[in-house]
């Protein structure tokens, strides 16, 4: 009796994503390391779910986040891909590219009102 083994490639399968790649963790890190020494922020925690997956930044571990910066995994249109929420769950600002999207906010000049 011989063995019957099978190939079976399937090239359309695609998982998608389902967290930060390697180059866009790489950005938020770096940013967040820029912070911490600076001493506006704290402490960081990581949010997922089937539609995003999120960093969240705090300024003390005990509050809200102070900014959460997403990354949607279902995105409609292209420039939802990653955005920018305050405190209160506003947008501050999206784009496709998340090093753009960073660059783009100026930091400094964001307030925090507790």
């Amino acid at each position: 009796m011989r063995n019957k083994l099978r190939l079976i490639v399937n090239n359309n399968f695609d998982k998608g994503e389902s967290f930060f790649i390697k180059k866009e963790l790489r950005s938020i890190l770096n940013l967040y390391a820029k912070k911490v020494s600076s001493g506006d922020w704290k402490d960081y925690g990581l949010s997922v779910n089937k539609k995003e997956v999120t960093f969240d930044v705090y300024q003390r571990s005990s509050e809200k986040p102070v900014y959460r910066i997403s990354k949607n995994l279902n995105p409609k249109r292209n420039d939802d891909k990653f955005y920018i929420l305050d405190r209160n769950g506003r947008i501050l600002k999206k784009s496709d590219n998340l090093e753009n999207l960073i660059r783009k906010i100026e930091w400094n000049k964001l307030k925090l009102v507790k």
